[in-house]
């Protein structure tokens, strides 16, 4: 059974369909989820969210770098009395974006120390977003590395070497929708092709990065968990590993970095 570690199930395209959206994930066999934190309200939803779903549902809690100009002491005390929550299994989305620069760099830069020293005072994992920005937020998490308790590069999208560079500190590697991109997934396939099994995990990020190799096409260009299966099935060309192999493996290495456990 697959577990999606990364989707905005609280994004407003969700709200008037996610029990129907549950059920098609199921079918597909995609059973576990990790709803996205990305405000402190995003987060707050995204925990509301767990508590309807125990067993089925986890949370992240933090602030993307689009939103660090959000963030403030009071942020941070925020974000720390959520992650006190058992169904809150990572410090993130948070990281990075030169790419977009939707919030200044400054901002960026505090934004997501704040959060690597909230990841070393509650010791959960770290859910990372990093767009143009590889040396930096490669400098910052060293700094706070020893600190840690591990963490995922989400939606990695990058070439070998920093591939390397994320495999060398320990970090695990998630991969969406993008490796199903013929325009700009080719560096990506690459990459997937020497990552090892035990750093593997898979996420939609939906409802973003629909894979474009899906056939037949959906009616809408919005993704779900249920399109997992399709990331799975090209990772699993790309690593050339049985589909079974690279869900076992996915799944496990879940359950290990963020301790997924029921809570009533």
């Amino acid at each position: 059974m697959l577990i999606d570690i990364g989707a905005n199930l609280t994004h407003e395209s969700f709200v008037h369909d996610l029990d129907e959206v549950f059920v098609r994930a199921a079918r597909s066999g995609v059973t576990r989820f990790i709803a996205t934190g990305t405000t402190v309200a995003g987060s707050e939803a995204a925990l509301r969210l767990a508590g309807l779903h125990p067993g089925t549902v986890w949370a992240t809690v933090g602030i993307h770098p689009h939103h660090a100009g959000d963030f403030s002491s009071s942020t941070a005390q925020h974000l720390g009395e959520l992650l006190s929550d058992p169904r809150a299994v990572a410090v993130g989305e948070c990281g990075l974006d030169y790419c977009r620069n939707y919030a200044p760099s400054g901002d960026q830069r505090l934004a997501f120390e704040g959060q690597l020293q909230l990841a070393a005072d509650c010791g959960k994992p770290l859910f990372l977003h990093q767009r143009d920005a590889h040396d930096e937020f490669l400098r910052m998490l060293r700094d706070y590395w020893p600190s840690l308790t591990g963490g995922v590069a989400h939606c990695f999208t990058g070439g070998p070497a920093e591939l390397e560079d994320y495999l060398r500190l320990g970090l695990y590697i998630g991969i969406t929708g993008w490796i199903c991109d013929e325009r700009r997934g080719e560096e990506l396939r690459r990459s997937v092709a020497s990552l090892p099994l035990d750093r593997l995990l898979l996420e939609t990020d939906a409802p973003y990065l629909l894979p474009r190799t899906l056939s037949p096409k959906p009616r809408t260009r919005r993704n779900e968990p249920a399109y997992l299966t399709e990331v799975q099935r090209v990772v699993a060309e790309c690593m050339q590993q049985p589909v079974e192999t690279v869900a076992a493996a996915s799944s496990a290495n879940a359950e290990r970095l963020f301790r997924l456990v029921s809570v009533p």
